[in-house]
């Protein structure tokens, strides 16, 4: 006769097994993630992550700051900082065979939320011969990494 033990460990076994072995039943793919693609241009990341992700028909772009890929050091104004960043960001669309017209979501954090305007006139001439402007957070943070002003991912999709 089985304990409560027995039946736990027995329903454990069963559940794996049927999540396992009829993964095409209920559409789940084993290593789901191999059919992601990273994406690696632009400036080195400065933690273990992937610049950007291509998932299919979305493409996740990681939050960019204004560094120089080129020469890896940041830009010293706020506006100078988010131009770079969207370069950055863009360069990572075109590298998955986007272009700023396929940006559908983008987040935005200042270190200082009274920037906003500044900040406002670099997205919009950087949006502006797009048709559909993607939506937006913005967010007064405490600080960014390595001393940034501004720091902004996108998600896009084919």
């Amino acid at each position: 006769m089985l304990g409560s033990r027995g039946f736990l460990m027995m329903g454990f076994v069963l559940g794996i097994a049927v999540a396992f072995g009829s993964s095409n039943a209920f559409d789940v793919s084993i290593g789901a993630q191999s059919r992601h693609t990273g994406l690696y241009g632009g400036a080195r990341p400065l933690a273990p992550y992937s610049p950007g992700v291509d998932s299919g028909e979305t493409v996740y772009l990681s939050g960019q700051v204004g560094i120089n890929p080129e020469t890896g050091s940041l830009h010293e104004n706020l506006q100078a900082q988010a131009r770079q960043a969207l370069s950055n960001l863009e360069g990572l669309l075109t590298e998955a065979g986007l272009t700023k017209a396929n940006v559908v979501r983008a987040t935005v954090y200042l270190d200082d939320i009274g920037n906003y305007p500044e900040l406002n006139q670099v997205y919009g001439e950087f949006f502006e011969d797009v048709d559909v402007k993607p939506s937006r957070s913005t967010v007064g943070v405490a600080a960014l990494p390595i001393g940034a002003a501004v720091e902004i991912d996108f998600i896009a999709v084919k």
